[in-house]
């Protein structure tokens, strides 16, 4: 048989109790080794809509692009195999997908995968696509992991990417502390800056490397070239031995999710969306530290939400005023019976900032004391020494605003996988991948 490029997507192989799909796919990765697959492209973790309620830890599905002669129901019935002696059975929020799609990606499945991004996609209309072309597939409970495994497949990171190095530890061990070493992991950062991002929160010196779930993930570092992430990782030491580790090139750190901007009244539930429009009632502080504020534009309005999480962001938020224009990087949450639809704000540019203009009485001519207002159009009267005018007028002062225009961001330890953080403004990696480094993936 000749050779064939499949593109295999892969989801929903986790759980919140254990479990990862990149933790899988390194696993497949020496299995189809053993077949004798060749390499197109690292391992594409593509990460999709954040605003997802279904999802489990992070959103993020993995496509794998080969070069076989392997027919794909042969491919499928190894990965088939795998997932069900690898998978958490019996849990709801865990329905693995499976899709493999042979040679050229069809249009649309590349739409797909875009609306994927920022948009919530029904389990229909992936079946309505599984149906057209009958590609061989594994579908289990919801089907909500194929929609993930399309998504994955359309996305072949042509603009911006990013890498991640990530290792594991034994699975059997997931019960103990990763203890990752800290002071490694700053040395690391500060050696690598322009090579990698957000490893550490700046303003706590919290480890960003280091998830906290019951999983197999050691830690994971990101960045922009294999090289360096296979050099950078050895600076890093933790308690627990690494297992075995893997290279993914991957849509995180680029802001793919926020490439559409939308009219406040075209908002929907689980959109990740880009809003511009005018402060119209100043921020609040509300139950649990969250500033509320609201912003409308020539078709409505809509309150807006930076959550307790965002730490000092809050801040830069609570000085905004009524006629202040802003760029909101939001995600929508849905009404519920405390609320309306809310921007869920991850991202803030100041695009115009109002004048900040406050009235003071005047001063008494006589005796220096501010002068009191003595009645509905009568004017003003001093207290102290009766001195009293229909002719003055109150005076006025513009206040120095204490935020400029600009971007502003959350801290790193609140940043979503997609973010584009402001190490990253600036950077873009364009292309395909050409090439692969010698050993992206442990033995």
């Amino acid at each position: 048989m000749d050779s064939q490029v499949l593109h295999i997507g892969m989801d929903d192989i986790d759980s919140p109790q254990g479990g990862c799909t990149t933790h899988f796919v390194s696993l497949m990765v020496n299995k189809l080794e053993n077949l004798g697959v060749e390499w197109c492209d690292y391992p594409n973790l593509i990460r999709l809509n954040p605003n997802i309620p279904f999802r489990t830890r992070g959103n993020g599905a993995v496509a794998l692009r080969i070069s076989t002669e392997c027919s794909s129901t042969e491919i499928l019935a190894v990965l088939n195999k795998a997932v069900s002696s690898y998978v958490q059975k019996n849990h709801h929020n865990t329905n693995p997908g499976i899709v493999i799609v042979p040679n050229e990606i069809p249009e649309i499945l590349l739409n797909f995968s875009q609306t994927a991004i920022w948009r919530a996609v029904p389990v229909d209309y992936a079946e309505r696509i599984l149906q057209k072309y009958d590609w061989n597939h594994l579908r289990t409970g919801t089907g909500r992991g194929i929609i993930g495994a399309l998504a994955a497949v359309g996305n072949t990171l042509v603009g911006d990417h990013t890498y991640e190095l990530i290792t594991y530890r034994n699975p059997n061990e997931c019960y103990l502390d990763r203890d990752v070493d800290p002071e490694s992991v700053y040395d690391m950062d500060s050696k690598f800056p322009r090579h990698t991002f957000s490893n550490v929160d700046p303003q706590t010196g919290q480890i960003l490397i280091e998830p906290h779930g019951p999983d197999p993930v050691l830690f994971g570092i990101r960045g922009e070239y294999p090289v360096s992430l296979r050099i950078a990782c050895g600076f890093v030491y933790a308690g627990q031995q690494i297992q075995r580790w893997c290279i993914f090139r991957s849509n995180q750190g680029t802001g793919e999710h926020l490439q559409h901007k939308v009219m406040i009244a075209e908002l929907r539930p689980y959109m990740a969306a880009v809003v511009e429009g005018q402060v119209i009632e100043s921020p609040r502080i509300i139950e649990g530290g969250h500033v509320i504020f609201t912003i409308r534009d020539s078709t409505g309005s809509i309150e807006c939400a930076a959550y307790e999480p965002t730490g000092d962001f809050r801040n830069i938020v609570r000085s905004l005023i009524p006629g202040d224009k802003v760029l909101l990087h939001t995600g929508v949450k849905p009404a519920s019976r405390t609320h309306g639809m809310t921007l869920n704000v991850e991202g803030l540019e100041v695009l115009h900032l109002a004048e900040n203009i406050s009235y003071f009485n005047p001063i008494c001519p006589d005796c220096g004391k501010r002068l009191k207002s003595a009645g509905r159009n009568k004017g003003f009267k001093c207290e102290k020494c009766g001195y009293r005018s229909t002719n003055m007028r109150k005076i006025e002062s513009i206040e120095l605003r204490t935020v400029s225009t600009g971007l502003y961001l959350p801290p790193l330890r609140a940043h979503r996988h997609l973010t584009r953080p402001i190490a990253r403004i600036g950077r873009y990696n364009d292309g395909r991948s050409i090439s692969l480094i010698p050993r992206w993936h442990s033995e």
